[in-house]
């Protein structure tokens, strides 16, 4: 039998259309499948989560059957409490499937700890941005007597001296200790 012969026959018909039957019924089964096994359609919706703790976060995670995940914390805010959640991801009202993690970012207790710099024997114009830019802010400055005039003779942190290297939380107030250009 020729191969235009076999594809004009009533054989090669029947087994083209039991074919296509076949892979219409796979294919129907398993979108059914699909639909049963991936919860289609059942959402939960993501609580708004921002400025609570991470107890209650749980709480109510638990409640819209979804699982916490934290992430990490951030940079402290001071306009949020300590341990309590300042970003969600995904964001609050999103639809999503049931024991999905939500991604939190905690505040953390304070602001992190930064190493003091080497600034003495430096000039008050190079140690005050350098300070500033690292966060910490400039307070009380006082003179002593010293030969060079506006160089740092030391750095104090609440009445204390302070070593390059010590490490201090971020925006703390630092008072300076500059020379005022007389002998001593």
């Amino acid at each position: 039998m020729s191969i235009v012969k076999f594809l004009t026959s009533k054989v090669f018909f029947k087994q083209l259309a039991l074919a296509v039957v076949a892979i219409v019924v796979l294919c129907f089964i398993i979108l059914k499948w699909l639909n049963i096994s991936t919860n289609h359609g059942n959402f939960e919706t993501v609580p708004n989560l921002k400025g609570k703790s991470i107890d209650v976060a749980k709480i109510e995670l638990d409640e819209n059957n979804l699982v916490m995940e934290i992430q990490d914390s951030a940079n402290f805010n001071p306009d949020y409490p300590k341990y309590s959640v300042i970003d969600q991801d995904p964001k609050p009202g999103s639809d999503v499937k049931k024991n999905r993690k939500i991604y939190i970012t905690l505040n953390p207790s304070g602001y992190r700890k930064i190493a003091i710099p080497s600034l003495v024997g430096r000039t008050f114009r190079q140690a005050k941005p350098t300070l500033e830019a690292l966060g910490f802010k400039i307070g009380k400055i006082t003179y002593i007597d010293h030969l060079g005039k506006d160089e740092v003779r030391s750095i104090r942190y609440k009445n204390q001296s302070v070593k390059s290297g010590e490490l201090l939380p971020k925006t703390s107030t630092l008072d300076l200790v500059l020379g005022n250009g007389n002998r001593s």
